[in-house]
């Protein structure tokens, strides 16, 4: 039996979780340039960690997937970063992953949940209730981040 464990990240992960991060969106066939371009926004480092709720996912001590969220006021969070490990992408950790974010916020005061989708995880997030609500131009000519809401 395999042991899966969500928790908090600790600043030592964050390498694991940054590289975690990049494996993830190339997976999606991006070019170096493109993946180089968003060096920064796909990093995680010390002093994100330290203030932000950032979880990691585990399997057997191996770190396969990551999330995070950050309050934007006191009804609403960002999902900020939803990550897995491509070869464990459509096998239920992404599921594990949403439903623990769910739990992590409701006691809180959120009543709603904002996320820029990659265009390729747009209908992983419609599965969870998420709707898009607008189209954010990105840097690739052509391509736009669905900005996307969940009413809770």
């Amino acid at each position: 039996m395999k042991k899966v464990v969500i928790e908090n990240a600790k600043v030592i992960d964050h390498k694991k979780l940054t590289d975690l991060v990049k494996k993830s969106k190339a997976h999606w066939g991006y070019t170096l340039s493109q993946m180089k371009e968003w060096d920064n926004e796909l990093t995680i480092n010390h002093d994100y960690i330290n203030s932000n709720e950032v979880f990691k996912l585990s399997l057997d001590n191996h770190i396969i997937g990551c999330y995070s969220y950050l309050k934007i006021n006191h009804n609403t969070v960002k999902l900020d970063f939803f990550f897995i490990l491509p070869n464990y992408i459509g096998k239920g950790f992404g599921k594990l992953l949403m439903h623990h974010f769910f739990k992590k916020i409701e006691n809180d005061t959120i009543k709603k949940i904002m996320v820029e989708s990659d265009p390729n995880a747009e209908n992983f997030y419609a599965n969870y209730g998420f709707k898009t609500i607008d189209k954010l131009k990105s840097s690739i000519e052509n391509r736009f981040l669905p900005l996307m809401q969940k009413d809770i």
